[in-house]
């Protein structure tokens, strides 16, 4: 009976590990050293934001704070770590897209931008059609990023006030384990930005105070998705 027990919890330790997500350390590897490279050796790597209104930048609508956007920001953490870096960090996003649509024009207005990476987030605007649709077009988009050799990076979601975050009920939760699902099983990299927010509301913090309104992140908030996305290119 032990060594049955054995066998099993060994088969399940190979099945997490073979399914396991990317490591942060090491997953932009050979980004990290395109972005140590100095000139005339360097290159510009391309950084694509694609998804819905949050990384377009979208605060009180129709406001568009572009430079307070979590791109933008991204943009300015690689290049305090990387100065000598040339990056082009490239916005495809659209508001109030979710990812069907954004799925029907990948590639002709994503991947014609030759990313070296590539991140996605649409699971607020996702909620609009569902777990099922939604996980197909993901599965389009990420399935063809690395049939391009594209790193993909998959973003869960900031928050929307008309949930509880803390609720595990609730839609975007569900949203955001399904993400977690397919980073690992794609083994593509995963910006966990709603586990993030759910730390802070767990511990007392005001999700309100990250919130420009309803459903769209101001500088603080989009401070918090920037942080959980430059850990994955910061050595």
């Amino acid at each position: 009976m032990m060594r049955k027990l054995l066998s099993c919890l060994v088969l399940g330790l190979l099945c997490l590990m073979s399914f396991a997500s990317a490591d942060p350390g090491s997953y932009l590897d050979e980004i990290v050293a395109e972005l140590n490279k100095r000139w005339p050796e360097s290159r510009t790597v391309n950084v694509v934001f694609h998804g819905h209104s949050v990384p377009a930048g979208y605060a009180r609508t129709p406001i568009v704070n572009t430079l307070q956007a979590y791109p933008h920001q991204v943009l300015e953490g690689i290049k305090e770590h990387y100065p000598r870096a040339v990056v082009n960090v490239i916005t495809t996003a659209i508001g109030g897209e979710q990812s069907e649509q954004g799925a029907a024009r990948f590639e002709q207005e994503v991947l014609c931008h030759r990313p070296d990476v590539l991140l996605i987030d649409y699971a607020l605007n996702d909620r609009t059609i569902g777990l099922e649709r939604s996980e197909r077009a993901w599965r389009s988009m990420i399935e063809a990023a690395l049939a391009r050799g594209v790193k993909v990076i998959l973003l869960t979601p900031t928050p929307d006030l008309s949930e509880n975050i803390l609720s595990d009920g609730a839609r975007l939760q569900a949203h955001a384990e399904m993400i977690r699902r397919l980073a690992a099983e794609y083994e593509t990299g995963l910006a966990d930005v709603y586990a993030v927010f759910r730390r802070i509301a767990q511990s007392g913090g005001r999700i309100s105070d990250y919130m420009s309104q309803v459903n769209h992140p101001n500088k603080l908030g989009h401070t918090v998705a920037a942080r959980e996305i430059l850990r994955w290119f910061v050595r």
